[in-house]
């Protein structure tokens, strides 16, 4: 009597028991074990080995349970023959599965398959054959991983459900499709309420600052979580760092079922991601967005000392003294002050505090006469002012360089003439100096070429820039237009936005540095007399 061992495996849980005859369901792997031993002769099936969603393809033999189990049974002479419906259900492992079959075959273990027979090693065409069969093995399940990682994301660009968490602010419907099982494939659906909360939560973001902490709460708080879960700070994050509100995948790819799903515009996303990026810089010394805009003071993480460089915080200070009549008289207020001088790291000779509300005003001081450059500016004019001033001088060497190339290709072709002349013994120009002069305009009309190229590229990259500048501008205009009647929080990150550094010095000296954006429009429109400096 020969005992037999049965090893059973399906690379999915959704293949476990089912009532259908793929050929990896255990059922079915166990009825053709069982019909294959009672037609050989003396075999008996002693004990089964089942793997419920253990991949071949992924997991290493030493990693499952089930082999090293009939390893040990196998060194103690348990059994005589491993029978499995196909080889490929020890493993697809191109590089390993070989040797653990070998290795069974060594052991004394002879290694049967209901639809291929037994694995044998007596010859070195035996050893061959056995690591052809796993590595075809390995080869159809790499293309099987990369056919459903290609339907997943056809399916994706498509606009249908792969499973997973519902995005916020979207809800499936059926697409009138269905999958080989019959059952329905759903579809994403922008859902009209959530959808408003999330404009409303990059607003928030972009305008007034909020974190994500303040924003799950804020969220929670007013009812806005979905089927009766809350929000998270993580979850925030992930809906302000998720590409498919912008119509396209984690990896850039898009389609028209995707965009008809967008929510968000790059130019949001971009503003998103930026501010993002500023609070989790690690050198505090570049962020100049403001960790959050909860407090009262304007400047609040985005001020610096003029002296030592340091970031000013905010502190609130009362300040209180006793009147000639005996009464006491107190008053809370809040200053920005130097981290380093007030914790003396550092030799600063600045002072250690500034009146909040004083250094405030200034800045809203020069932040209206930046904005008082663009009234009565029309966007189009403005714009298309800017491009031909900055290419007048580049087309007009474009134009120099057309002209000289057309007075060289003509002289070329003079050339090149020239020579069938000098063959016929009718040229008065001897052929090396021919050769010589036509060499000579060939480099002319070369390095021309290369110029006008050079021109014709930097002219497209100025006329891209116009394009995207034209957000910012807008931006920049209708920031001056509501300024005044801002909330301080919408206040705070118009300010963030518009300056790269404040510093403030002895004597509430105050120096801004305006981003680079806003700079150009300022130079441009407003003239050089814009304040980079003032005295409070």
């Amino acid at each position: 009597m020969k005992r037999v061992y049965c090893l059973y495996r399906v690379s999915t849980k959704k293949q476990v028991d089912k009532n259908d005859k793929d050929e990896n369901d255990i059922p079915m792997q166990k009825k053709a074990c069982h019909d294959f031993a009672e037609r050989q002769e003396g075999w008996a099936i002693l004990k089964e080995f089942s793997e419920k969603g253990v991949s071949g393809y992924k997991v290493s033999a030493k990693d499952r349970d089930a082999i090293q189990e009939l390893k040990e049974a196998a060194q103690k002479k348990e059994f005589d023959i491993l029978l499995v419906f196909m080889f490929d259900r020890i493993g697809r492992i191109d590089d390993e599965t070989p040797f653990v079959v070998e290795w069974f075959a060594k052991h004394g273990i002879e290694v049967w398959s209901t639809q291929e027979g037994q694995q044998c090693f007596n010859s070195h065409v035996d050893k061959l054959m056995n690591y052809l069969r796993f590595w075809q093995a390995s080869g159809e399940s790499e293309k099987t991983s990369i056919r459903i990682r290609s339907k997943m994301q056809q399916m994706a660009l498509e606009g249908l459900y792969t499973g997973g968490p519902v995005r916020f602010g979207y809800r499936l419907v059926d697409s009138g499709f269905v999958n080989r099982k019959g059952a329905k494939i759903k579809k994403y659906e922008i859902d009209p309420a959530e959808s408003e909360v999330l404009r409303m939560i990059d607003d928030m973001t972009i305008h007034k600052g909020y974190g994500s902490y303040r924003m799950a709460d804020f969220l929670n708080k007013n009812g806005y979580a979905p089927g009766g879960g809350k929000f998270t700070s993580i979850k925030v994050i992930r809906i302000l760092r998720d590409p498919f509100y912008c119509g396209r995948l984690a990896d850039g790819t898009t389609s028209p079922q995707l965009e008809a799903l967008r929510l968000r515009s790059d130019d949001t996303y971009e503003r998103i991601l930026y501010i993002l990026e500023q609070r989790q810089n690690k050198n505090e010394e570049k962020r100049h967005i403001a960790l959050q805009t909860k407090g009262q003071a304007m400047l609040s993480g985005n001020v610096f000392c003029a002296h030592c460089g340091g970031r000013l915080t905010t502190i609130r200070y009362r300040d209180s003294y006793t009147r000639a009549d005996g009464t006491v008289y107190s008053v809370d207020q809040i200053k920005y002050s130097c981290y380093h001088k007030s914790r003396k790291l550092c030799q600063c000779d600045g002072q250690t505090t500034y009146q909040a509300e004083r250094v405030d005003e200034s800045i809203k001081q020069i932040i209206r006469k930046i904005f008082g450059c663009m009234d009565g500016a029309p966007e189009e004019e403005k714009l298309q002012a800017v491009f031909k001033k900055q290419m007048a001088g580049n087309r007009a060497r474009q134009k120099k360089l057309d002209m000289e190339l057309s007075k060289n290709r003509e002289q070329l072709t003079k050339l090149q003439l020239e020579i069938g002349k000098t063959l016929t013994g009718e040229s008065s120009y001897a052929a090396e100096d021919l050769s010589q002069a036509i060499q000579t305009v060939k480099v002319k009309i070369a390095d021309a070429e290369k110029k006008l190229e050079e021109l014709r590229a930097e002219e497209e990259q100025k006329r891209q820039g116009i394009d995207l500048i034209i957000p910012e501008y807008e931006r920049f205009r209708s920031w001056a237009e509501e300024f005044d009647e801002a909330s301080l929080e919408q206040q705070k990150m118009i300010t963030c936005h518009l300056f790269r550094r404040i510093e403030v010095g002895r004597g509430y000296q105050i120096r801004v540095e305006l981003n680079m954006t806003y700079r150009q429009f300022c130079t441009e429109w407003g003239g050089n007399d814009l304040p980079v400096e003032t005295v409070g």
